[in-house]
């Protein structure tokens, strides 16, 4: 399958004239004779939501077909459309209505991540597991993925650098006890003051414009709190500190900016690996 296609999502695959889905080959596929999709990138399915879908199964049918591949004679393995699997099972179905179609297991992982990224209710932290494996399973750098699930090269990076977070933090992501503009806010920050600034985030029932203060009053207390002497720099005045705390959010990294007495001064950007300095790099020559 050529991933440049992929950007388009699943409606390349299943929209189509009577014709053409016959020659797909749409069939009644039992149940008990589809395999789990073993690349699938999300681990949380919600009981309500998944009783809803089979009430309307049993009402309606199931409306759009799932996509399988074929292991065996009359063994299949689930591609896309593990939801309507689920809930076709809740309903009492026995068949489900399947496309077969030849994937390979690099296209298996990317078909079942895009399902899950155009229903739009794929949590951030599955997301970015899921884009790491693409990274790291299939050698896949964040422009390719980025073409492949039609987002922004940014936006795959962003959702990456939270998989660099602590796993109290993506463990308090995945619960809904923060959102996941909370925890961008957590990422520049070093690992005591993140654990600080999420125990403020999650006791005072924060919003995220609330909790960049917290960010703010935490970077500033550590600023004043070294016990390194002097130098020439000075640490940086309230503005500057907004002003890192801008460039901090904006980059995704941490920032340090520093002024000195005849005016001048330093902006200091922290990087953790190649890729992150191309896409900081990046971010920067785009500023208007």
């Amino acid at each position: 399958m050529d991933k440049r296609g992929l950007g388009r999502g699943l409606n390349a695959l299943l929209v189509g004239t009577a014709a053409e889905d016959v020659a797909r080959n749409v069939r009644e596929i039992r149940l008990d004779s589809i395999a789990p999709n073993p690349m699938q990138p999300r681990t949380h399915f919600d009981d309500g939501s998944l009783s809803e879908l089979a009430q309307s199964i049993r009402e309606h049918g199931v409306l759009q077909p799932v996509v399988v591949r074929r292991l065996a004679t009359d063994r299949y393995e689930l591609i896309v459309g593990e939801r309507r699997l689920r809930a076709s099972r809740l309903a009492g179905r026995t068949t489900i209505p399947a496309v077969v179609q030849e994937c390979s297991d690099r296209d298996m992982l990317l078909l079942a991540l895009i399902e899950n990224i155009q229903r739009e209710d794929i949590g951030p932290v599955e997301q970015a597991r899921a884009y790491q494996r693409m990274a790291s399973d299939f050698g896949m750098t964040q422009d390719e993925i980025a073409k492949s699930v039609g987002k922004s090269r940014q936006a795959v990076g962003n959702a990456m650098r939270l998989l660099a977070l602590p796993d109290a933090i993506l463990g308090a992501l995945e619960a809904g006890r923060i959102t996941e503009g909370h925890a961008r806010l957590l990422v520049p920050l070093e690992p005591a003051m993140q654990m600080a600034a999420l125990d403020a985030f999650v006791s005072r029932s924060l919003s995220v414009r609330e909790a960049e203060a917290v960010v703010r009053n935490l970077r500033r207390g550590e600023s004043g709190g070294r016990g390194a002497a002097p130098s020439r720099l000075e640490p940086a005045d309230p503005n500057l500190a907004s002003l890192e705390d801008q460039l901090s959010l904006t980059l995704g990294t941490k920032v340090k900016v520093r002024s000195s007495s005849d005016g001048g001064g330093a902006v200091t950007i922290e990087f953790y690996s190649p890729e992150q300095l191309e896409g900081i790099v990046e971010r920067i020559l785009r500023q208007p």
